[in-house]
């Protein structure tokens, strides 16, 4: 084996990790392919031999990518929409040793995409690069803050107020005391159950009978109405929509239990709820944009 067989292995060791790391710092499959493969092509032009430590070099190659990436996007305003795992193509290039950049594989970048969930996402992506970047490294990957605040040009100590800042963006502030919102957890999370299943005795179990379901006609069939009142009707509709409700997933809406639809990263629906007890008394469907856009989202702990 050559220098740069050897040199290609160590790397596809690695690969795995990085690519972990690079796509909770971006919410992209495709880029965070991009942000490793760049890695390695700036692998080539040193002499790995004087690297003291391969994985922490590459991890901290692919994080300076990652920030620059973001700061682009953020420079340029924009609303990252996530390609699902399949749309992800990559150009095939030239790699040290003259072997082609693989093409992603899709079992790989379904399993990457389906390693964060899309509310972890969807606030990732309000925080600012640098916050964005403390938080991923030590929180999910427990780096120092010491090894971090080089990469983002801050000191240990600042580095770590700028991970508290955006652990508390990521986590919001419950708008109810914590005993309620134990108890709005488990009815929403009963209810989300049962419409999974289409099982309407179950979606019935947690509702109100005098219960009030109000949806955006952007989440509805054409002709259905926008108000459902009472038990039945309102679980008949709940059910109907059930191949919906499995994309779903728990978040804290505005300060309190909700569901939202985010398919690769990109809010499509929010449901937030208002629980009595054990039962549901009402509930909304939020699907128009203006409205999505003034939400405040957090992730349930």
């Amino acid at each position: 084996m050559d220098e740069d067989d050897r040199l290609a292995e160590s790397f596809e060791k690695q690969r795995g990790q990085l690519l972990t790391v690079a796509y909770r710092m971006l919410g992209s499959v495709g880029e965070a392919e991009d942000a490793v493969q760049e890695a390695w092509l700036r692998l080539a032009r040193v002499d790995a031999a004087e690297l003291d430590n391969l994985p922490a070099w590459l991890r901290t190659v692919v994080t300076r990518v990652c920030l620059d990436m973001l700061r682009s996007r953020s420079a340029r305003h924009e609303q990252l929409t996530d390609q699902m795992p399949e749309d992800s193509v990559l150009a095939s290039v030239p790699v040290p040793g003259g072997a082609a950049r693989r093409d992603g594989d899709p079992e790989e970048e379904a399993l990457l995409a389906d390693s964060v969930s899309h509310a972890l996402l969807l606030v990732l992506d309000t925080l600012d690069p640098a916050e964005r970047i403390a938080l991923v490294l030590h929180d999910m990957f427990a780096v120092p803050f010491g090894q971090i605040a080089p990469i983002v040009d801050r000191t240990p100590a600042a580095t770590k107020k700028l991970a508290s800042r955006a652990r508390q963006k990521v986590h919001g502030t419950p708008a109810v005391p914590s005993t309620a919102l134990a108890q709005q957890r488990r009815v929403v999370t009963a209810f989300l159950e049962a419409a999974r299943a289409g099982d309407l005795a179950g979606v019935l179990s947690v509702l109100a009978p005098d219960v009030v379901r109000r949806a955006d006609q952007a989440a509805l069939p054409p002709g259905a109405p926008a108000v459902l009142r009472g038990a039945g009707a309102v679980a008949e509709g709940t059910v109907l929509l059930a191949a919906r409700s499995r994309l779903a997933e728990l978040a804290l809406v505005n300060g309190t239990v909700g569901l939202i639809v985010a398919p690769g990263g990109e809010l499509r629906f929010a449901l937030t709820f208002s629980v009595e007890g054990d039962k549901i008394i009402e509930y909304s469907v939020i699907a128009a944009p203006e409205r999505l856009s003034q939400l405040t989202l957090a992730v349930l702990e």
